[in-house]
Parts: C-alpha cells; structure tokens; sequence
C-alpha cells in the first residue's frame, strides 16, 4: 500500500471511482460526472493550498482524500472541508482510514485544527444512501454538528445533509 500526492494525470482513474458514486449513489450530490479535464482542473486548483492523496495497491489506485476551503474569509484559515472516495468493492479493508490519517497530518503541518465533513444523509436508509459514511466519520473521531434537512433532491426524493467536525489542532 503507498500513499502518494494525486497528480492531474490520476483523474482517469478518481474519475472511474467518483463517476459510480454521481451515477449510482446519493453520496455525491452532482447529477452528471465531470469530464476528464473538469477532474484534472479540480486537482490543480486543490493541490494549490490544500493535500489531494491517493492510495494506491498493486500500482492501482484504490481511493482518494483530499481537502478544500470551509469558507472563504481569511478568519477560517485553519479550518478545512475534507472529502473522501473509495474504490466501492475494497470497503473494509481499512484505506479509508489510512487514507484520512494521511490527510490530517499533512493538514496539521500547515496550521489546520479544524476539519469538517459535509456528508450525505438519508431520511431514511435506500438503496441510494445509507449512514455508512456518517458512521465512518464518527468511528474516526468526527462528531455531528449540524443537520440540514430536505436540502439536496437526487433521484426523485429528498435528502438531508450533515456536517460533521474533528478538530486535530491546539486551539492557543
């Protein structure tokens, strides 16, 4: 297993990951899945302040985390919105939190404390969304801090958001 920055060549593959979650799933709320260069644009433009990783196995990437602005105002400069895809037939096998653990200590090094989670949530569990990613988010140490309700419309019904938050720095 080796963990390694993303490159915009990657987007291919991210994108063969990301494109079954927008077209199968309510875990990302985008109705269509990027083109290749809209990907490759969305690295570059992230990797400009903040970590894009991905796991790879065997030389095949098998997930991917990055980072992004929690708001724009210079005042939220230690506080950032992470994201976090992976290959869906190796869920289990523990990427998902060898892949955040990377992201947290690259954040760390440059002065984040907070980290926040926007995440998906059924009203009820379907076949689209369950609470697996909101469970994910707790067992590494994220804790619910807001709740949208009846925000996001995908697949002909309605679905909440949650933001969960971790915080991974002092705070002097």
């Amino acid at each position: 297993m080796k963990i390694r920055s993303a490159d915009p060549e990657d987007a291919v593959r991210l994108l063969e990951i990301y494109g079954y979650y927008v077209r199968n799933t309510a875990i990302s709320f985008e109705y269509e899945v990027p083109s290749t260069e809209e990907f490759m644009n969305r690295i570059r433009n992230t990797r400009r302040k903040y970590p894009w990783l991905v796991l790879e196995e065997d030389g095949l990437i098998q997930g991917y985390a990055y980072a992004g602005v929690f708001k724009g105002r210079a005042a939220y400069q230690h506080s950032c919105e992470v994201s976090i895809y992976l290959e869906r037939n190796v869920k289990g096998r523990g990427y998902g939190r060898v892949l955040y653990r990377a992201l947290e200590e690259e954040l760390k090094a440059q002065g984040i404390r907070n980290l926040y989670a926007c995440i998906a949530c059924p009203i009820v569990e379907d076949a689209y969304l369950t609470r697996n990613s909101e469970q994910f988010h707790q067992h590494l140490g994220f804790q619910k801090v807001g709740e949208f309700h009846r925000c996001a419309y995908k697949f002909d019904r309605w679905y909440n958001m949650i933001w969960m938050e971790k915080m991974i720095g002092e705070h002097c």
